[in-house]
């Protein structure tokens, strides 16, 4: 019997993967505006104090008014911002394929979305962790020195283990497709939990829809065995969230176990230390795909305005026991 059901989802499959073939060919054929990233990280750390006056004109975006020249001035000779700089040259001597990259993801962005304006791409070195990529709408910053690799002496030791592969260099796409994401989905209004996994699923969509390439385990940053994990579990994992009624429950707490970022998932089971973190995203994730499954006439800008409810009651998603 099994065979048999899987045949439809075979010939879903098969008109699935022929669709999304279709736009990459309308992509293709868009006009090449070749994406050119500017070293600012090399440029500043590799210029003379004579030549700042230049330098804050240039690139004034990056330069507060009230910000003193001693300041820059003391950054340029201060030995862990040289370190850190020393590291980002060593990890990335050139961009080269991060600029390619980043030209294929603003053809997507292009096609999507017609009237994006093409952003200025600048590279950084700074050392706040807390910071990526930066969109905002005809710039994009990228500090490289946040994505040294989740094995940079630099980083171990300094953050919880969960957190090091949010610094590998193939996050930054991913990032970047985060901040463009931020104004283009609609905001949470109802507090429950099918709100927020709903959400972060539509901002994991944008990324099917924008860096295709993009391995998934990458797009929602987990490793390749969290990655199996997890569709190994598919199944299960819904099953608690349905038989615990939680997509209509408020309580704050549910955010923390299976939404925000943490070592693992809180089922308050055995194997919880075996389960990656943020698996409410993913759910919600699967439940957006299978909703732009089932309903081929829905435009993703219409759907990522759509409210959480409308999704998830058209969506069809229920995993293969």
């Amino acid at each position: 019997m099994r065979k048999y059901l899987l045949l439809p989802l075979a010939a879903l499959l098969l008109f699935s993967c022929k669709d999304e073939n279709k736009v990459e060919e309308k992509i293709a054929e868009l006009p090449a505006e070749d994406i050119k990233i500017e070293r600012f990280d090399k440029i500043f750390f590799e210029s003379t104090p004579a030549q700042l006056p230049e330098l804050k004109k240039k690139f004034d975006f990056l330069f507060p008014k009230e910000v003193p020249d001693n300041v820059w001035l003391e950054k340029q000779k201060d030995p862990f911002q040289k370190q850190l700089y020393a590291e980002v040259q060593k990890k990335y001597p050139n961009v080269d394929t991060l600029q390619e990259n980043i030209t294929d993801l603003y053809r997507h962005m292009k096609y999507y979305y017609p009237t994006v304006t093409k952003p200025r791409v600048v590279t950084l070195v700074y050392d706040d962790l807390d910071m990526k990529c930066v969109y905002t709408g005809d710039l994009i910053l990228i500090p490289l020195s946040i994505y040294l690799g989740e094995k940079d002496e630099l980083y171990v030791g300094s953050m919880d283990n969960y957190h090091l592969p949010e610094h590998n260099p193939s996050q930054i796409l991913p990032d970047i497709v985060t901040a463009f994401s931020k104004n283009k989905i609609a905001p949470i209004k109802n507090n429950n939990f099918l709100s927020y996994i709903i959400y972060y699923g539509k901002e994991l969509y944008m990324k099917d829809m924008l860096i295709p390439e993009v391995k998934d385990n990458n797009k929602i940053g987990y490793t390749a065995q969290q990655m199996k994990w997890t569709k190994e579990n598919e199944t299960e994992i819904w099953r608690y969230f349905v038989e615990n009624k939680l997509f209509y429950d408020n309580d704050p707490k549910l955010l923390t176990r299976f939404v925000q970022p943490a070592p693992f998932s809180k089922f308050y089971l055995g194997f919880d230390n075996d389960t990656p973190g943020r698996l409410g995203q993913w759910i919600g994730w699967q439940i957006v795909r299978s909703y732009m499954e089932h309903n081929k006439g829905v435009k993703p800008e219409a759907m990522l305005a759509m409210d959480a409810q409308t999704i998830f009651d058209n969506s069809k998603y229920k995993p293969e026991k």
